[in-house]
């Protein structure tokens, strides 16, 4: 429950009232609930696993076999969820058959217990271990989430040219940056230790292990920028914006999110390394010296030859025909 409390949180300090991504909000069997702006029902004879919603109203007829957190709306429970109902600006409300197996926490409003409801934890408001966590967790993600926002900013400013350069390689060529970016995901480390072991490679070695960080870094934001891109055609820096946006919510998704994490940096290696080989191979075959033209050989009408006079050379008066 902390997980998703944390996640709720999170999601308030970036997105926007308005904003709606809807992650999970269709029906089904034990399905994750993840829902950013939008009613969730849990219907009779429905089985869900987590809720989790931004804003919106949710109501559970049926059964949640995980947590209910809303961040900003009210929740009504005529069902069973086996897990921790938390309500953060919202009110909860129970009606008679109501089950709750686990804490019924709020932050503001208090919820609303209807005689016959059953709640097995404890009914309370938060307390100062979850919020310090909360607090911890904000910190840390508000400085990732500004760094990455940071350089990829600083990249389109001092490298426009390049953001249309591996939008045309992820358009062009994703299948082999996929390979390429699996590729060096593996081998980069591995270098990295292998070269620390010997004595000459030591400087080598720390040194490439010390810059996989921000190489991992401007992948991600590579991925944020193509992906941005695909919604949205025009300017690269509000396409990047979204972009980022989009990879920042989904990382807030637990589990999944990290998965998509790794992906999105592991292709925005390769989008690098194959518009990096593209270029260098280009500037390569535009720099060789062009081939000279072989001479001709003369036609008969060119003056020399049997039959033609020599021509003179430049200054050198010709000589008069004799009669």
């Amino acid at each position: 429950m902390k997980r998703l409390l944390v996640a709720l949180v999170l999601l308030c300090t970036l997105a926007p009232a308005g904003l709606a991504l809807a992650s999970a909000s269709n029906a089904g069997s034990g399905d994750d609930r993840i829902v950013v702006s939008s009613p969730v029902l849990v219907d009779r004879d429905e089985t869900a696993g987590d809720v989790f919603v931004l804003d919106g109203d949710v109501v559970i007829r049926g059964t949640v076999e995980g947590d209910v957190v809303v961040a900003d709306g009210d929740v009504t429970i005529r069902g069973e969820v086996e897990g921790d109902v938390v309500t953060l600006a919202g009110t909860a409300t129970l009606g008679r058959r109501a089950v709750v197996g686990g804490d019924l926490a709020y932050a503001s409003n208090k919820p609303v217990v209807t005689r016959g409801a059953r709640v097995a934890g404890e009914t309370k408001r938060f307390n100062g271990d979850i919020g310090a966590g909360v607090g911890i967790a904000i910190g840390f993600w508000l400085a990732v989430t500004l760094s990455l926002l940071i350089l990829g900013l600083l990249l389109l400013v001092l490298a426009p040219r390049a953001g249309d350069a591996v939008a045309a390689t992820a358009k062009a060529k994703a299948g082999p940056s996929i390979g390429v970016g699996i590729l060096a995901f593996i081998v980069l480390p591995v270098l990295g230790v292998i070269a620390c072991v010997t004595i000459l490679g030591l400087p080598f070695g720390i040194g490439l292990l010390m810059a996989l960080f921000p190489l991992y870094a401007i992948a991600y934001v590579t991925t944020a920028a193509v992906l941005g891109r695909r919604i949205i055609k025009g300017s690269a820096i509000p396409a990047f914006l979204v972009g980022l946006v989009i990879l920042r919510l989904l990382a807030l998704i637990p589990f999944v999110g990290g998965l998509i994490g790794l992906l999105a940096m592991i292709f925005g290696l390769g989008v690098l390394f194959v518009t990096l080989f593209g270029a260098r191979s280009g500037s390569a075959a535009s720099a060789r010296p062009s081939t000279p033209a072989r001479p001709t050989s003369p036609g008969p009408g060119s003056g020399s030859g049997p039959g033609h006079p020599k021509q003179a050379p430049p200054g050198v008066p010709r000589p008069m025909p004799t009669r």
